[in-house]
């Protein structure tokens, strides 16, 4: 007998019962597919054997991939240490150095488990190098679930329950160069924090105009640049292995995470210049270690890591492009006569779709009993509920439930794309007709 059956029969009750019941009710009513009993070939399957690609993004190499998976069973085989007391993990130096000669332009590398946990590292970083007071963000962002990611966060749901938040947590219009300029001339910002592409903000891409403005004026004001690249990075968007390196000038720090651990271990990093951790935590032995994380450099997760960086071929990412392209101008060539389709929008396999709410009184969170939910378009939801039935796990941004994003697997085959447009133009016809 499988000795995961017993899990995979009573296990999601018990979720519902100890862990989160609202989540649980959620992914219900919506009609999420809940009851996943295995993987095979990358893809998802449930109790009744109906496969699900996933888009979410963090499987960009597939559910358990066979090579990353190996590597993993053959680290666990050996008698290597995982975390080592004295915090010098000769997995995380392999790690590291991989990882900048990767990027280029960076030489020095902090890991922790999350991209919440990059992202606080960035922080405290900025910090401790420039002792300012200020901290930016953009109207829109996505930074995770901590005290200072979710102060640099918009506001909404995903934030107000948990004010008061960082004191000098401010945001700054989205594209919108003279607020930057404004916000960043007093000359007390210690570092600024945005995606290339804002991922819950709408698929979202930073204008070059604004870009160009971002480079200089934080270079001019001494200001820390952090990209956000936990979404965009890895040959995420098909444009390398970071989107940030046709930048006017590489950002001051990078923040990675996602399918960095191939989508089994966890695990973030943030890369900058060795010259800036110094600068900041070089100033006596203890300063050193003054922020760390316990697991962040343990090296199960590392060994998960060097595996996907060994998948992440130039190739790969070559396809990503190419393909991402082919799905961008598939989508809006079979949806562009709905008069509920806007846009599609991002790069590589980091897409969404913009669409209209439908004219129509009882197609509305309100009529379906959802009274606080009032003023969300129910357009995104509600063409999610249509794709799950049709084997596509698709999800709605955050901050706009208008676009559903999409961010599938890199070897998905090219039929499976054209299976999805197809999906997707015929669903959103049926939408239409509700009204």
């Amino acid at each position: 007998m499988d000795p995961y059956d017993d899990i995979l029969t009573r296990g999601f009750d018990e979720y519902r019962e100890f862990v989160n019941p609202l989540i649980a009710q959620r992914a219900a009513i919506a009609g999420e597919p809940i009851r996943i009993a295995r993987t095979k070939g990358g893809v998802l399957y449930d109790h009744e054997g109906h496969a699900f690609e996933d888009f979410h993004g963090t499987q960009a190499f597939g559910h358990r991939n066979p090579y990353i998976a190996d590597a993993v069973r053959r680290y666990l085989d050996s008698d290597a240490a995982s975390w080592y007391p004295s915090r010098v993990n000769p997995f995380a130096g392999r790690l590291a150095r991989r990882l900048c000669e990767r990027a280029g332009h960076y030489d020095n590398a902090f890991f922790a488990c999350t991209g919440s946990d990059a992202v606080e590292a960035s922080l405290k970083l900025a910090r401790a190098l420039t002792r300012r007071p200020r901290i930016l963000g953009l109207e829109g962002a996505y930074h995770g679930c901590t005290f200072g990611s979710v102060s640099l966060m918009s506001k909404g749901y995903l934030r107000d329950p948990f004010a008061p938040f960082v004191e000098g947590a401010e945001h700054v219009p989205f594209g919108d160069v003279d607020a930057l300029e404004k916000a960043l001339a007093p000359g007390d910002v210690a570092a600024i924090v945005v995606e290339p592409i804002q991922g819950e903000g709408g698929v979202r891409e930073l204008p070059r105009p604004f870009v160009e403005a971002l480079c200089e004026l934080t270079e001019k004001h001494g200001t820390l640049l952090v990209a956000d690249e936990i979404q965009t990075a890895l040959g995420r968007t098909g444009r390398g292995f970071l989107a940030t390196a046709s930048w006017p000038r590489r950002p001051d720090v990078v923040l990675l995470a996602k399918h960095l651990g191939g989508g089994l271990l966890p695990i973030s990093a943030m890369l900058t210049r060795r010259e800036t951790f110094l600068r900041a935590y070089g100033n006596d032995f203890s300063s050193g270690e003054s922020h760390n994380t316990t697991m962040g450099f343990n090296a199960l997760s590392c060994v998960a890591a060097l595996a996907a960086l060994d998948l992440l071929t130039d190739e790969r990412i070559a396809r990503v492009h190419d393909l991402g392209a082919r799905l961008k101008k598939g989508l809006t060539d079979a949806l562009s006569r709905s008069p509920l389709f806007r846009e599609a929008r991002g790069a590589g396999f980091m897409q969404g779709v913009a669409l209209e709410a439908p004219d129509h009184p009882w197609l509305s969170f309100e009529h379906f009993g959802f009274s606080d939910l009032g003023n969300k378009p129910v357009i995104s939801p509600l063409m999610c509920h249509r794709l799950y039935r049709r084997g596509f796990f698709c999800f709605t941004c955050g901050h706009d439930w208008s676009i559903f994003r999409l961010q599938p697997r890199f070897d998905i085959p090219a039929e499976r794309l054209d299976a999805f447009v197809s999906a997707v133009a015929e669903e959103l016809q049926y939408i239409e007709g509700l009204g």
